[in-house]
């Protein structure tokens, strides 16, 4: 193996040099049962964060006009507690943000498909917590969602 090998595979990380040596990982979202793309299938990174900064702007919005007097800390703390709330009641009940509607996402429990208040309510508070969501599994699963049994999918 000359240097640029030694250098590429160290660069595509362990997963791409685990499937060079043979093993066979599949798709994300295999080992849950999902569909390899199209609808029903595992949402893109680049979706769930789109639909993440439309629903915080949104919030920040309202925090910045309606209940604080201008931009401050006390905007940034209640724009979270008002980020929590939306979170909990829309996914909680209809599975879906506005930010998700708007990137056709939307959030199903594993299993049964329809996300529990209590699911929505455990998956909001993580998510507010910003960590667990920054740890993926292999899926492309946060660890909110790891902790709810929930997925986020594609509509």
């Amino acid at each position: 193996m000359d240097n640029r090998q030694a250098i590429g595979s160290w660069l595509s990380g362990p997963r791409a040099a685990l499937e060079d040596a043979g093993a066979e990982f599949g798709y994300r979202g295999e080992q849950l049962g999902l569909p390899e793309d199209g609808p029903g299938s595992l949402a893109r990174p680049g979706r769930r964060i789109g639909a993440l900064a439309v629903d915080w702007a949104l919030c920040v919005l309202i925090a910045y006009g309606l209940i604080t007097d201008g931009y401050g800390q006390s905007t940034s703390n209640w724009a979270l507690l008002l980020f929590f709330a939306l979170s909990v009641l829309t996914v909680g009940t209809v599975g879906f943000t506005p930010g998700k509607r708007l990137f056709g996402l939307r959030v199903v429990a594993l299993g049964s498909g329809r996300v529990q208040p209590v699911r929505g309510l455990v998956r909001s508070a993580l998510l507010c917590l910003a960590v667990p969501a920054l740890i993926w599994d292999r899926d492309g699963r946060g660890l909110h969602d790891r902790l709810a049994r929930t997925v986020e999918v594609r509509t």
